[in-house]
Parts: structure tokens; sequence; C-alpha cells
């Protein structure tokens, strides 16, 4: 089953039924299969034969947090032309892995989400969808080939693609997308193609010399002409927060949950049964996969513990940053960092807690921090929709 489950009567939908559909309250989701092996991406020999390899220095790459650059940033230059690549000619042809459908989102926003099913910033956009109750479908990208994204110059996850109602626009960056999503939710009189040109790309030098590329604004709302009923500190705080669980929390996952070999091993199997492997590969490649994955990743992950700097037992490091998060709720008294309700800081650092959920760091996380009240917390309103409310008066 997926990661992420939106209410106990869709635990048990099978991708092997596609034609069912499961319901929960408002929320319909159909989960589909290849259908047969023309439609399924194409595998070299080649291919095949480092596929295990390739997959785990993948996914080790999402978990260390790959959209997280150097602090010492040097700005070459920052051109408008390149917002240009936001809008497409047409949607993309994909084949979904499974369609979220929210009977109260009225917004006629088509949205696609091209994903890895246990990258974090994958379960951060999640978590943001389902919370405010959005439809969308799923397109769970071949880390390997990424077929589902060869139309894109862009190969990192999550891409999300939205259609509107002037055309089709290509949104990057999972900071990026829940702050363009959440200005739109605030101001419907803004739409998404207004809303790209103020997450303009710059184009930076890191400290290899090598040129990179970010979105500026990407932790800012747009408020524009409308008056936000929020104060000031409350949005510096949220801000703060956001950016912390991109640069701070992200980077303690990989050297966890591929701490030991065995670990590693336990990891790459939740990875398969989260993202319903067999489903889409062959036995073989499935074991290829999390056997060489695991073995991979198991060393790359010692590279990731000294290059954050974590302590020795990199499970301390993992429980100082779940307890400097809980520290800052104790000390607002508050259940969640946006008060009563979850804001932008709160649905962060759940979807990236969720991503590993299945693994033995999370139990651990559980067992020697104060977390698993707002976690659990944060799980019941993301899979109820608890803030559905302001998609509906957006949709109005």
């Amino acid at each position: 089953m997926s990661a992420f489950k939106l209410g106990s009567n869709i635990l048990n939908i099978s991708l092997r039924n596609c034609s069912k559909y499961g319901k929960c309250q408002n929320v319909y989701v159909t989960k589909c299969a290849y259908s047969s092996s023309a439609s399924k991406p194409p595998r070299s020999a080649l291919k095949l034969g480092v596929i295990g390899a390739t997959v785990g220095i993948v996914f080790g790459t999402v978990y260390s947090g790959y959209n997280a650059y150097a602090d010492n940033k040097k700005p070459l230059h920052l051109s408008n032309d390149q917002n240009k690549s936001f809008k497409l000619d047409k949607m993309p042809e994909y084949q979904a892995t499974r369609q979220i459908k929210m009977l109260q989102d009225k917004t006629k926003l088509k949205l696609v989400l091209f994903q890895y099913q246990t990258c974090p910033f994958c379960c951060k956009v999640r978590a943001f969808l389902d919370y405010y109750g959005f439809s969308y479908d799923v397109v769970e990208v071949d880390a390997v080939l990424r077929q589902s994204i060869k139309w894109s110059n862009y190969k990192k996850v999550p891409i999300l693609v939205a259609k509107c109602e002037d055309g089709f626009y290509q949104l990057n960056d999972s900071s990026m997308i829940i702050s363009l999503l959440s200005s739109f939710l605030n101001d419907n009189k803004q739409t998404v193609s207004e809303l790209v040109n103020y997450y303009p790309t710059v184009q930076f030098a890191d400290e290899t010399g090598n040129n990179k590329n970010d979105i500026m604004n990407k932790y800012n709302l747009m408020f524009q002409e409308k008056k936000s009923k929020r104060s000031s500190d409350d949005i510096l705080n949220e801000r703060k927060w956001r950016m912390w669980a991109d640069e701070n929390l992200v980077h303690m996952l990989s050297p966890n949950v591929y701490r030991t070999y065995s670990e590693s091993l336990e990891t790459f199997r939740w990875f398969s049964k989260s993202g319903e492997w067999d489903l889409h590969f062959p036995a073989w490649e499935v074991s290829l996969m999390v056997h060489v994955g695991a073995l991979a990743m198991w060393l790359i992950s010692k590279k990731l513990k000294t290059k954050y700097n974590l302590k020795e037992d990199v499970r301390q490091s993992l429980y100082e940053s779940c307890d400097e998060w809980t520290g800052a709720l104790l000390k607002q008294k508050t259940p969640y960092m946006g008060g009563k309700t979850p804001n932008l800081a709160d649905l962060a650092v759940f979807g990236i807690l969720n991503s590993f959920e299945g693994c033995q760091a999370f139990f651990d996380v559980r067992q020697n921090t104060h977390i698993s009240a707002w976690y659990d917390a944060m799980k019941e309103s993301v899979k109820s929709n608890a803030g559905n409310k302001l998609l509906l008066n957006a949709a109005r």
C-alpha cells in the first residue's frame, strides 16, 4: 500500500483492480496499473543490468534533499525569460497510477503530480493537496529511465502540471508548488499564469563552480492587493520553519534510514511495498533494485553523514531535529505551528516524516521523541481534508 493513505475505506484498494473505486466521505481514489506489456516503459538489457545500482543513487539523491544547495550561493543572473518554460503547449501524455477525486474541489484546475511515492518532497506536496482537498492525478515516475517525464527538461520530482483556463503550466520544486497554490487559495483572483511570474528562476554557481538553477521567492506567499488576516510575525515564522524542513530535517533522513546494511535493506523493502513495485517491474528486477540499491545507499549514507555533520550516532541528530520542532510547539503553546490549525510549515514537516513512516528510523523516533501526538493529529487532519474550507472559498 502507499506510504500515505486517505482513509480507512481506501486501504484495501489494489492497483490490480484499476476499474474499482475507493470511497472515503467526499474522496474517490482510482488506482490503475499498466494493462499490457506494450504500455510499460521499454528496458534494454544493458539498462536492466545496472538498474539496481542506479535506482539506489536516484533514491539517495531524493532522500538527501536534492533541492538544497550550498549555503554560499553566488547569483550570476536573473532572467524573466526563463519563466516561459513554465508554459506548456499541451498536457503531456501520461498514464495515471491513481486519481484522487475530491467532490468539494470546484477550482477548475486539473492537476497532475509526477512523483516518487517515498520522496520526502513529493510527500510534502501530497500532504498539501490532500489537506486542502484538491483533486489530482498521480503519475509514478520510473526512478531509472524516467520515461514519464521525458517531455520535461527538468528531470527532478515532484513536477506538478496544472491545466488552467488559459493553458498548461509546469510547476517545479515542492516549496514553489505549495507557495503558488496557497497564494491561489488565499486570493482566487490571481490565476496560475499570473502567479508563476512571481517565482522567477535564478542561476548561480555552486561551491564547485557549476551552474545551478533555483526558484526565487519559493517560500513566499503572494497576497498582492488582498490583505492577509495573519500577522507578519506569523507569516515569517511559517516561512522560517518551512525552510528548516528543507534545510535541516530532510538531511536527517538518508543517514538514518540507510544506517546499516540490514536497515537499508528494510528501507528498500518498504519502498517496494509502498511504491507497489511488483505491479510495475518483474520479480527479478524488484529483487535487484532492493538488494543492490540497499547496498549502494548504505555506502552513500556514510558520506552524507559527514556532509551534513551528523553525530556519530545519527539517530541522535534525527531525535534532536524532532525535539527542536516539538520544543517550538511547546514554547508556542499551540497544537500546531499554525496555532489551532496546521499551516504550511506543519504540512512540510509532516510530509517529510511521512515519507519514511514504514522504516525502523520512524518507529525509533516515536519511541524516543515527543513527535507522536502532533504527527498523529496531522495525519488525521490531512486524511480528513481538514483545510477544505479554504478551497471551497477559493472556488467561489
